[in-house]
């Protein structure tokens, strides 16, 4: 298990991380999300002995990072896949991570194989990697020495929508296994559909934490998108029903869940070709949530008007 627990990092006047605390449990994959400059990566970095805190501490398994002993056996980390040498090869960077760790020679073949580099890659150097290979050498490396506990920064960066995949249905079946996995990353989508629980940080300080479930309770009231083969039909026994609706599109906005629409829809025999949650979403909240965070602000451009001049 990883417990962070009061965990504060300043660089002269500037915190980084603002007296942070959470646990990562075993069996669960745990998202770790917050915008550029929010505290993920320095959170990371103390926690494996790279940064130190300025206050407060973070163990895994009950010890601090540099008091395990040979910690790749029992912590995998990916926090930069681009910063192996880039003369070294793919297998001699897993081969000098087995050296170090104690691992048979065989093990390195077996990494390879899991991440599906070919053999012909395994002996390019690394300069000439693209970005999704390096991501691969630097998952295969994390699980070199069958840790425990994986935390990863940004594992899908450079990966194709094939790779995402594989990455996704290994890091779960990982967890199933009883690991631990903290994973940062800006693709709120992969993250939504992996993580067991979500922390949310902004400007250093933990902003929200749960499931999705949890988290989205807590975005504003139910709202349902839907269309049907007679929507007149339909918002007269939705408004009948007591629910609010609305036009949308080609369809309908109901401030209701989905299942009392459908129960509506049912009641009057109307058949329904599209149903789903017209809510915020995980990206909606994050947005919400880091709000004074974000660089973006909302465009002051204009559509330009039918004569093609800007109202």
């Amino acid at each position: 298990m990883i417990k962070v627990e009061g965990l504060t990092r300043k660089y002269g006047s500037f915190v980084a991380v603002d007296d942070v605390s959470f646990t990562c449990q075993p069996g669960r994959v745990t998202g770790f999300l917050g915008p550029n400059g929010a505290g993920k990566s320095t959170t990371m970095r103390v926690m494996v002995g790279l940064t130190p805190p300025t206050k407060g501490e973070v163990t895994i398994g009950g010890l601090r990072y540099h008091d395990i002993p040979n910690p790749g056996r029992h912590v995998g980390v990916l926090l930069d896949a681009s910063a192996q040498h880039g003369g070294r090869t793919g297998r001699e960077v897993l081969t000098l991570g087995a050296m170090t760790m104690g691992l048979p020679e065989s093990r390195v073949d077996e990494m390879l194989d899991l991440v599906s580099l070919t053999k012909a890659e395994a002996k390019r150097r690394i300069r000439n990697y693209s970005l999704g290979m390096k991501q691969r050498l630097g998952i295969a490396h994390a699980l070199l020495g069958d840790p425990q506990v994986l935390i990863l920064d940004e594992p899908a960066n450079g990966l194709d929508p094939a790779g995402i995949r594989w990455m996704r249905g290994l890091l779960k079946n990982y967890a199933d296994r009883g690991g631990t996995v903290l994973l940062s990353s800006h693709l709120l989508h992969e993250v939504e559909q992996i993580a067991d629980e979500m922390i949310l940080i902004g400007n250093g300080r933990i902003v929200a934490r749960g499931d999705r479930e949890t988290l989205l309770a807590g975005a504003g009231p139910a709202q349902t998108l839907v269309t049907s083969l007679d929507n007149a039909a339909l918002a007269a026994a939705l408004q009948a029903a007591g629910l609010p609706v609305e036009q949308a599109g080609r369809g309908l906005r109901v401030q209701a869940a989905a299942a009392d629409v459908g129960r509506a829809a049912l009641s009057a025999q109307v058949v329904l070709t599209d149903l789903r949650d017209g809510g915020a979403g995980l990206e909606d909240l994050f947005l919400q949530l880091t709000a004074d965070t974000q660089r973006e602000a909302p465009s002051s451009l204009q559509a330009p008007t039918p004569e093609g001049t800007v109202a």
